[in-house]
């Protein structure tokens, strides 16, 4: 029989009050593309961190090409050939290109000969790097080109690819599909984890499905579809958003020419936004990360404050107004960052339903806060949303990244706004609790409010908006409605094609 590249067996891993892996088994074959799928809380990134020695197995055993793998370290790991590419990026916006490389190489050569290394290889494998471009001018899906490259600059054995394609556009996916396959070609296996499922069919030889820390089973991706793979990830059937019929009424949020500058030296202005959403409509706001997301958010939720008339609710002038005099009048948000902006990581999960709920929810009297109903508020949040997490009383940075965000769109929604802002609402979320989280917001529109949805998932947007925009270098698109567009117009209004969009519906 043939000795697969990395041989998983009986792997098990335990935190206090959690068993996060559960004597789990199964191999990666050479130049396998091998899915890794689960729920959130299923245990994928500790797995992934004891193969690339972030984590230590509490028992089990890896064989790598049949000999015994115990790397003690993210070094010792990529010396055997293992490299990752991780969710969230690990560069430097000031350095360029090819200074952020360097630093994550042992012993880099010369700048002149890695610039060099740099160019021939981003361009053999089809994604054209220029070394001396400062990274913080770049865009997401470039950025992640630099993970990339300084991965493929070690020639791995193994690359471990973390959700890659949650901040490209469907051009820049197919791109990235065409260097996989290029480097399976070539011999080299990839663990691919992503919440896509439509990907992990087209991309993956197998996959792994893992659930509550255990593996439950495997398939062949391109003979299971999406939903049954889904089925299998949850243990139940699964239930999809459903859209009902909505009245829209009057204009609820509005705001015209509104132009904000850059807030730090790699941020983007915003430039002559007009946007309008009226009550019981869902407007999705499409974009590649690093477009103006984050600006637009801290405008719409009075992080970043404006003319008084340049941001309009119900009619009347709110742009001078803070997040909490906006909360009062009914405007919530959701920002995409939800460790350290949309929660404090130390603080426990009541605390940070506080930190937003205080005023809608009344959880505090005569200057004291009542810790009581503040409680009683984040179990109905953990229970309504099914927020996998021991108490409310556990820390938010306890929680696996899908349920914090689970419970971070929960505390906005059940607090019944006239508006909400949502950025990235079910980004890293599995399909189960993605689907469960798109059906709050289609029933939060159905009862009147006015919803607005950042997102970069395509499918997303396309299965809750009424009307769609695309936002670009600090720009946005007219809106246009949502039903009858295509995946390849979207892409291309999100890559700036504004030329397509200009005439409002």
């Amino acid at each position: 029989m043939t000795v697969p590249l990395l041989s998983l067996q009986g792997l098990t891993k335990a935190y206090p009050g959690v068993v996060a892996n559960d004597s789990v088994s199964f191999d990666i074959g050479e130049g396998e593309v091998h899915a890794l799928l689960g729920e959130n809380g299923a245990g994928k990134s500790t797995l992934v961190k004891m193969i690339y020695g972030l984590v230590k197995p509490d028992s089990g055993k890896m064989l790598l090409r049949g000999q015994p793998f115990e790397p003690a370290e993210p070094r010792q790991a990529r010396a055997d050939g293992i490299a990752m590419v991780f969710q969230h990026f690990s560069l430097f916006d000031a350095l360029n290109v090819a200074e952020n490389i360097a630093l994550g190489m042992e012993n880099p050569p010369e700048m002149r000969d890695l610039a060099a290394r740099i160019r021939e290889v981003s361009e053999t494998y089809g994604l054209p790097l220029d070394p001396y471009r400062t990274v913080g001018d770049l865009s997401a899906g470039e950025r992640q080109r630099v993970e990339i490259i300084r991965c493929l600059l070690q020639d791995p054995k193994l690359l471990i690819m973390d959700e890659p394609t949650s901040v490209l556009t469907p051009q820049e996916v197919e791109i990235l599909f065409k260097t996989l396959q290029k480097l399976q070609s070539e011999g080299t296996s990839i663990l691919y984890i992503s919440h896509k499922l439509e990907e992990i069919r087209t991309l993956c030889d197998h996959a792994t499905i893992l659930r509550l820390g255990k593996n439950v089973g495997e398939c062949t991706p391109a003979d299971t579809s999406a939903r049954d793979m889904a089925e299998m990830m949850v243990g139940s059937t699964l239930q999809t958003p459903e859209r009902g019929s909505r009245e829209f009424g009057a204009v609820a949020m509005d705001i015209s020419g509104l132009s904000v500058p850059a807030p730090s030296a790699f941020g983007t202005a915003l430039k002559n936004v007009h946007l309008t959403v009226r009550k019981g409509e869902i407007l999705g706001i499409g974009g590649v990360a690093g477009n103006g997301q984050d600006e637009l958010l801290g405008v719409l939720s009075g992080e970043t404050l404006t003319e008084a008339d340049a941001v309009k609710l119900h009619g009347e002038p709110i742009g001078k107004l803070g997040p909490t005099a906006r909360r009062k009048l009914g405007v919530l948000a959701a920002p995409e960052e939800r460790l350290g902006h949309a929660a404090a990581p130390d603080m426990s999960l009541t605390e940070n339903a506080m930190l937003t709920g205080s005023v809608r929810e009344g959880l505090e009297k005569n200057g004291f806060l009542d810790w009581g109903a503040t409680k009683d508020f984040a179990e109905r949040i953990i229970k309504a949303f099914d927020v996998r997490t021991p108490g409310p009383g556990n820390a938010a940075r306890s929680l696996s990244g899908g349920n914090l965000q689970k419970f971070v769109i929960g505390r906005e929604v059940l607090q019944d706004p006239d508006v909400l802002v949502v950025n990235q609402p079910t980004w890293g979320v599995d399909a189960a609790a993605a689907a469960a989280i798109r059906q709050s917001l289609l029933d939060l529109a159905a009862k009147g409010a006015a919803v607005i949805c950042i997102s970069q998932d395509l499918d997303e947007l396309m299965e809750i908006s009424d009307s769609f925009a695309a936002l670009n270098e600090g720009r946005l698109s007219a809106p246009r409605e949502a039903a009858g567009l295509t995946v390849d117009e979207i892409g291309l209004m999100m890559g700036g094609a504004h030329g397509m969009e200009v005439a409002h519906v």
